[in-house]
């Protein structure tokens, strides 16, 4: 869990500090997370850098709190309370249910997978997901998150920034997308991602705004390389991203 941008958005807005106990439990919710399986008491331990007895009641704490069980093999992992949690969050964005069918008809139309990203403190990470059904085909599950520098939605929710957002960006530490980039993304309507973040596989975003046209997420499609093709994929990803903000300022 990034604390550090955390605790400069509190100081911004009042000089109110979190606490520091309660963050730090928190931040155990994303190692479990980052995990394809549940992981034991000492896995916790050393990914966090903390003694057994310390990480082991901070997993109590989150499993008196919900957020964490323990399967049959005794590794500790998310709960299903995580999932309400987070299809709470996304309905809340108006990034719900209804998003999913703009998606699906996406990855129909072109046949490769798509996604949704929103900024998670400070970088983007993947709220929603549709696979296409090609064997070949770049793996990213929900909640992965991303570069805001070699991502094609990193340059887009950096290009479109509000100047509050913006400034939030520049001084979380986060390598930003040189301005060239920024304003070649403003002016086309979409980015490409760099390729040097994984290798062999491309993507390209677009913004979506809210009521008040802030850019509060992006759509993008991901493929291997040796399938894009910009005139392709180009205007049906436009299409889902107007889809979508249509949706966002409650439009029909």
């Amino acid at each position: 869990m990034d604390t550090e941008y955390s605790n400069r958005i509190q100081e911004e807005s009042g000089g109110v500090r979190p606490l520091s106990t309660v963050l730090k439990t928190m931040a155990v919710l994303d190692v479990l997370a980052s995990s394809a399986r549940g992981m034991k008491l000492p896995e916790v331990a050393a990914a966090m850098e903390l003694s057994r007895p310390t990480a082991y009641q901070r997993l109590l704490t989150l499993i008196e709190a919900g957020w964490v069980e323990q399967d049959q093999e005794m590794r500790y992992r998310l709960s299903m309370h995580a999932c309400r949690i987070a299809a709470a969050a996304l309905e809340q964005a108006s990034l719900g249910t209804r998003v999913q069918p703009v998606l699906e008809m996406l990855v129909h139309r072109v046949k490769e997978t798509a996604s949704l990203a929103v900024l998670d403190r400070g970088v983007p990470c993947i709220v929603s997901r549709v696979e296409s059904e090609s064997v070949l085909r770049a793996e990213q599950k929900i909640g992965t998150t991303m570069s805001l520098e070699g991502s094609a939605s990193g340059r887009i929710l950096t290009a479109f920034a509000d100047d509050l957002t913006l400034a939030r960006l520049k001084e979380s530490g986060e390598p930003l997308a040189a301005d060239a980039l920024l304003q070649e993304a403003r002016a086309n309507g979409y980015a490409l991602s760099s390729g040097y973040t994984h290798s062999g596989v491309i993507a390209i975003a677009a913004p979506i705004f809210d009521l008040n046209g802030k850019c509060t997420s992006t759509v993008s499609l991901v493929m291997p390389e040796m399938r894009f093709d910009l005139e392709t994929f180009r205007e049906p990803l436009l299409d889902a991203a107007r889809t979508i903000t249509k949706m966002q300022q409650g439009e029909r």
